[in-house]
């Protein structure tokens, strides 16, 4: 007798990379053509439905200004993007400098950079992102820089050991012996080498950015109302959480639904990318 499968054979082409890739096409797509989507205007009050349930006018229901809420949550999804877009363009080369640097140079080089590092892994990294925002400030450029700070030791720590590793292989070696050496060698040969990891982490560490940017704005250190802000929006409803559930749920939904598609599509980036990962 033969024995059949009973697990329900999928596509080659759904896998978590291309479904995360989907996810995150759908969250781009929503936020730069929100105005095709919706007729509403996300900052314009209507005290007359305020608080309205799901409906066929308001399908995610109102907030308690009357705005529609699906209006404010595609809306409230191009600060939240532009905002991660700006910590991982600010962090992404500060760490693989700090940790390509120590990894390179050595000597004294390395322990003083890679103590700041540790220095600043050990912090908690909300509690200094809302301490930055208190002296800088809210909005979204003071909040990317907050966040930014807290974030790039991961990638420092992470170059410094694929450089260590690197500093004595036959490829740089080779280099060398060419006459490359000093900046040249740092930027020409070891960057793109250690580039393709740190994009894999960047993706990883996207979800959670989108949750401390969510918990600046729900304690009020983000984008300041009456801009869309999913962080904003879930702490308003939360004040009514008990009665009009879905105020809070449909931004905090939203939030979710960000955090798991940049999450499958790292995930899916380092099955690509990372050798030791590769199926």
């Amino acid at each position: 007798m033969t024995k059949h499968n009973s697990r329900l054979a999928l596509p080659k082409w759904f896998n978590t990379f291309n479904f995360g890739l989907i996810l995150v096409a759908i969250l781009l797509l929503t936020a730069i053509f929100a105005p095709l989507f919706t007729h509403y205007d996300p900052n314009v009050q209507n005290i007359s439905e305020r608080l309205a349930p799901p409906s066929t006018l308001h399908w995610f229901g109102t907030d308690r200004f009357g705005r529609d809420l699906l209006t404010r949550v595609l809306y409230g999804a191009r600060p939240t993007l532009v905002l991660v877009s700006l910590v991982v363009i600010i962090t992404v080369p500060i760490g693989l400098m700090i940790g390509i640097c120590a990894g390179y140079f050595g000597g004294w080089t390395e322990r003083l950079l890679m103590r700041f590092t540790d220095i600043v892994m050990s912090l908690p990294s909300l509690v200094i992102a809302l301490a930055l925002v208190s002296i800088l400030g809210p909005g979204l450029m003071n909040g990317a820089l907050a966040l930014a700070f807290t974030s790039w030791p991961s990638f420092a720590r992470q170059a410094r050991t694929e450089t260590l590793a690197l500093r004595r292989s036959d490829y740089l070696a080779a280099a060398k012996m060419q006459g490359i050496g000093g900046w040249r060698l740092i930027v020409g040969h070891i960057v793109p080498l250690c580039l393709p990891s740190a994009i894999v982490r960047a993706a990883l560490n996207l979800g959670g950015i989108i949750l401390s940017a969510a918990g600046l704005g729900f304690l009020g250190m983000g984008i300041q109302p009456p801009a869309a802000e999913w962080g904003s929006m879930v702490a308003s409803g939360s004040r009514v959480i008990f009665d009009q559930w879905w105020v809070a749920a449909v931004p905090g939904f939203a939030i979710l639904f960000a955090s798991l598609a940049f999450n499958l599509l790292g995930d899916g980036l380092r099955d690509k990318l990372d050798p030791r990962h590769a199926k």
